[in-house]
Parts: structure tokens; sequence; C-alpha cells
């Protein structure tokens, strides 16, 4: 247990016997009667709260509590209230674990191929899991960290899961999956801390500290490995980051890359379902566009209208399929911003009515807003050098109106654009 009383991160050497035990005595019925009354503590009066909690519980205890207590309200954001009190993290647990809307609708589409029985491999505190139990698909899953099992078999049981969700701790590269309908792999994406604990082969889980991984063969497990694996099962998917190069997705695969709430979440590679095919998929809607292989749009003059496309569509590569949805072209061969004379409402790209195309000239747009008594602007940049924070405090914004100021390239100049978000 660390001297703060957090969870230690799954990674580190937890198979030590008093990190799982520290753990464990959360589960106690005097450990869940202290998570409940820490449910909404204020952390700005954690020393006072614990101070006075020890004087009734054992200090290791009342640290491991208000530990799991900071972890359970920063996990509010990916699970939501209701699941997150129940619920048991790690701090990289919270920090990786899969959002909740983007895993269900993962969970979902798994149960639309007709899989009965999965096996997940590094499968964290269990998100994934819990939301394809939730989809009645019966799950295996694997993790090598003792700590990490014991916190995903643990939210299992707090959401009445247990019947559906079986956690094995093991190295992934010795689990046989061969029996099972379908693999989830989600990969260690970040660099490992010192002191890390690892299998012989690398492989097997547990959840990575340190900086982002951007090669997919330094992940844990290596993404060939994932793929080979994926390649044993009827239907599979691979949890990656959403920067993978398209040139590293294997040929047979399906990548797909979701974002919610317009954040791009993950690109997923799925096997057994239509090899070679792009899709962008937007949460909360649910609404996936597929590429049709078209080329990319012509560049043209700015028009009337502006689209600026999800994220997701971006990673996807599927501009170009936006483009012809709103009979648009791009202002600019090498950005994301698409322009159309007409106004045609598309679930994937977000509109915006342009009223000035002018080339960027700080003074200028000083002296538009303050004669169009502009006092709250959205300042977006793509290919712009320009940082919308440092803009916003130069140009004093004052008055009742609104904008939205666009900074980037028209045909390769520097460009600003004015207007308006277009409402749906």
């Amino acid at each position: 247990m660390h001297e703060n009383g957090a969870v230690p991160a799954p990674n580190t050497d937890t198979s030590a016997p008093n990190a799982v035990d520290g753990f464990t005595a959360l589960l106690t019925d005097e450990g869940r009667r202290l998570l409940e009354e820490l449910r909404d503590h204020d952390p700005a009066r954690e020393l006072a709260v614990a101070t006075r909690l020890r004087r009734e519980h054992p200090a290791e205890l009342v640290s491991a509590a208000l530990g799991q207590a900071r972890l359970r309200q920063r996990a509010v954001a990916k699970f939501g209230t209701e699941d997150a009190y129940r619920m048991y993290f790690t701090p990289n647990g919270v920090e990786q674990a899969t959002r909740t809307s983007v895993a269900t609708y993962r969970a979902r589409r798994f149960a639309d191929l007709g899989v009965r029985r999965l096996a997940d491999l590094c499968c964290g505190v269990g998100g994934d899991a819990i939301a394809l139990a939730r989809a009645g698909v019966s799950v295996l899953a694997v993790d090598r960290d003792p700590l990490t099992c014991a916190v995903a078999r643990a939210n299992a049981a707090a959401l009445g899961l247990s019947d559906l969700i079986e956690v094995r701790c093991a190295d992934v590269a010795e689990v046989d999956v061969s029996g099972y309908d379908a693999v989830f792999v989600d990969p260690a994406r970040r660099g490992a801390s010192r002191g890390a604990a690892r299998s012989a082969s690398g492989r097997g889980g547990g959840r990575a500290t340190g900086g982002r991984i951007f090669d997919p063969e330094a992940y844990s497990p290596p993404l060939s490995w994932a793929v080979e694996t994926a390649r044993t099962a009827p239907h599979a998917a691979l949890k990656i980051a959403p920067g993978v190069p398209h040139e590293a997705v294997p040929e047979e695969a399906e990548a797909e890359w979701i974002s919610d709430g317009g954040d791009v979440k993950e690109a997923v590679l799925w096997f057994g379902t239509d090899p070679g095919a792009r899709r962008a998929t937007l949460l909360p809607a649910g609404t996936t566009l597929t590429g049709t292989g078209l080329p990319d749009p012509a560049v043209r003059p700015v028009g009337r209208y502006l689209y600026e496309p999800d994220g997701a569509v971006i990673r996807a590569h599927l501009v170009a399929d936006v483009a012809a949805e709103v009979s648009g072209g791009l202002i600019d061969e090498t950005i994301a911003y698409i322009t159309s004379d007409e106004l045609r409402p598309t679930p994937h790209a977000s509109a915006y009515e342009i009223t000035d195309v002018l080339p960027f000239n700080l003074k200028k747009l000083k002296a538009l807003v303050r004669e169009r008594g502009i006092g709250v602007a959205v300042i977006k940049k793509r290919g712009s050098a320009v940082e919308p924070e440092e803009l916003r405090k130069k140009l004093k914004l004052e008055g009742v109106n609104s904008c939205v100021i666009i900074l980037t390239r028209v045909a390769g100049a520097p460009t600003m654009l004015l207007g308006q978000a277009v409402r749906a």
C-alpha cells in the first residue's frame, strides 16, 4: 500500500500479498461502510477526515478507503455515478478503462455477431467485461496482475455479474482461447514504470504507466501477437490507439474509429466482420460512416458553409465521403475542412455559416470584433500556428454578440474565417 493510501498501480509490484490484502480489506463490511461514508467527501478536507476516521478504524484501512474514494470520484466521468460508486479501481484502471458508452457499443456489436462466449485478454479492472456480460455474453477475463484481477473480480460481484464473468490471473499467452466465439484484446499502451512486474513473454496485460506508446509493436502484448491470436477465433476485436498508421492495419481486418461526444476515444480492429472496411462511429448517437473508396475531393474557394468532420471521420480517412454528402470540396489539400455553397445537415460533421474570409491579420481581426461588439467567440484552428487562448487574450472581447473564428489555411495561405455555428 502506498503511503498516500491509494491502491497502487496494477503493473507495479502488486503481486506482494500486502497489496491484495490491503484491497480486499475494502470488501469487508467495515470497508464497505467506510467507503459509503466517504462517497461525497471533499478531497480538500481529506486530512481532517482521515484524522477523525482513524479514531474508529485501522489507519491502513482508512488510507485505502480514502484512495478508493478519490478513484471513484474520478471514475464517474467514465462509468456514471451509479456504477462508479459500486465499483473498485486502481489509478491506471480509471485512466485506461474504456468509457462505458464505448464499451457498451462494442459489446452490442459482439452480441449482434452471435458471440456468446468471449475471452477478454488484458481485462484490466473489468470495464469491457462488464459491458459484455450485460449484453448477455459469457466472459473469461484475463490479466496477469493479482491486484488487477482482485479488482475485476470484485467489480463483477458488486454489479451482480459473477455468473457471467470468470476472472483468471494468468499470462494471456498461456490461455487457450480455442473454445470461445470471440477474443477481445486491449493491450497496454503506456510505457512501464520503474519496477514494473512483467511476465517472461512480456504478455498478459497489467496496466502500464508512463508515456503513451505509439509503436504498436511496443504494446504489451505487441500488436502482432494480438493479430495472430485474433486470427484463431471466429470473431475478434483489438483495441488500439486511434493514431495507428493505416498501413499497420492487416488486410483482413475491418478498422473502426470511435468518438464519443466529439472526442476520438479509440480504434478497433475487427476480425471476422468486413475485411478491408474503414468505419467511423460517432457516439452517443451511434451513427456509423463506412468508407466507399472515394478519391480526395478537389480544392475550391470557400463557400457559404464550412464543415468540420468529426475526429473519427478524419482518423478513418473518410473526409471524402463527408464531402460527397454535402456536395463540397476542400479549402486546402492538407486541411480537413470542407466547404460548400449548400447547407446539407450531416451527423458526421459540424456546420458553420461563413460571413468573412480574410487573410490572417491580427489588427484587422481586433477591429472587426470591436466593431461588431463580439463578447463571446469560439476560436478554432487547423493548420495554423496561432494558439486560440493567446489570441483570445489579445482580442480583449467585449460586447453582447458572438461569433466563431476559424484560423486555418486556404489554398496554402494563412486565413481567418468568421461565422456562426449552424444549429441542428
